[in-house]
């Protein structure tokens, strides 16, 4: 396991899965927010943010976590696992809810510099809720063994249970590089 992708909804806990398994693994971590987002969250350009997307995956290791679906093909192309963070809907609201909350008006870890946390309704109500619905079947058809990630290691973890399960020790003796 040397190159990772970290999947799921917003809330599901990737960023902080992946600075975990990155750690186990001693490889380092890449949050594709903190690719996408410029200081004041600005949007990066379009080909700036593939560029350093691609020169992230070039790498020889990492985990790197976030969606980013239109980056998928790229990805998965030098990928050689993916983990699915399928966390229930109302789970990811809360963690999000509460990341917002207890972070607000600080830039978080995976994010660039002058992106404090900030209250955003539509980004809760509509980006957190409704991806159960939308974004979600994109994630299943990647993780069909017939689907984009075929090539892949693929791991489904619904919850922290089986992510710390994941993470122990004796899962993590079967991870070495």
């Amino acid at each position: 396991m040397q190159r990772v992708m970290v999947i799921g909804g917003s809330g599901a806990g990737k960023s902080t899965f992946a600075r975990d398994l990155s750690a186990k693994l001693g490889v380092p971590a890449v949050h594709m927010d903190r690719l996408f987002w410029e200081p004041g969250w600005i949007m990066a350009e379009e080909d700036v943010f593939l560029m350093r997307v691609r020169e992230e995956i070039a790498k020889e290791s990492w985990v790197m976590d976030g969606n980013y679906s239109r980056t998928w093909p790229e990805r998965l192309a030098r990928a050689d696992t993916v983990i699915f963070l399928d966390t229930p809907t109302w789970l990811r609201f809360w963690r999000a809810l509460w990341r917002t909350v207890s972070g607000y008006g600080k830039t978080r870890f995976d994010l660039a510099e002058n992106c404090p946390e900030r209250f955003d309704l539509g980004f809760l109500f509509g980006w957190v809720l409704k991806y159960r619905w939308s974004a979600r079947r994109k994630a299943l058809s990647l993780m069909s063994p017939d689907g984009p990630a075929g090539h892949c290691e693929r791991k489904q973890l619904s919850g922290r249970r089986e992510v710390n399960q994941f993470l122990s020790d004796e899962a993590a003796a079967e991870l070495t590089i």
